[in-house]
């Protein structure tokens, strides 16, 4: 059990990184808490021989998924506005717009092509393990890489004004 606990353990930062991108900054870490209850909770599920890796990762989707289906079948809430940022240094500035232009190309994208692109470029799990995760096949996998990563070809090379009037 000890074992169990340090290998998810040793996940945690991948699971978050993933989730922030998915749900952004503010929902993230509840995402990731459910899917360590989850996975703790059905820990005996796991046969120690499979990549607990692509196991944790594909609790995290299936979370996300419901997630997504619950708040398309209940009524929309209006948001709060979030806060801006901090100001940030003239040094990294051009950073943070690069960032900024590269999170709004990625909501440009559809939900399939994201969770790909994110799976594949962002964690590095390879086409098999995407697909496993997904409960895709794997050409599914590649034509949504390839399609994913066109869209952000084409959005980020689009001007800044175009592009703020197609993402919103």
């Amino acid at each position: 059990m000890a074992d169990f606990a340090q290998l998810v353990t040793e996940q945690i930062p991948r699971l978050r990184r993933y989730a922030r991108a998915l749900v952004g900054a503010q929902r993230a870490d509840d995402l990731v808490q459910d899917c360590l209850e989850r996975a703790w909770s059905r820990r005996r599920l796991w046969d120690g021989q499979g990549e607990l890796r692509a196991w944790l990762f594909t609790i995290l989707h299936n979370l996300y998924v419901n997630d997504v289906r619950r708040q398309a079948s209940s009524p929309a809430l209006e948001s709060l506005p979030e806060e801006e940022p901090p100001a940030l240094a003239p040094s990294r500035h051009e950073a943070a717009l690069d960032l900024r232009d590269l999170q709004r190309a990625l909501d440009h994208l559809s939900p399939e092509q994201r969770e790909v692109l994110l799976l594949v470029g962002l964690e590095q799990l390879d086409y098999a393990e995407t697909a496993t995760v997904l409960n895709v096949p794997l050409g599914t996998v590649m034509s949504r890489l390839a399609r994913a990563r066109e869209a952000l070809r084409r959005v980020l090379r689009e001007p800044p004004r175009a592009r703020l009037r197609r993402v919103k």
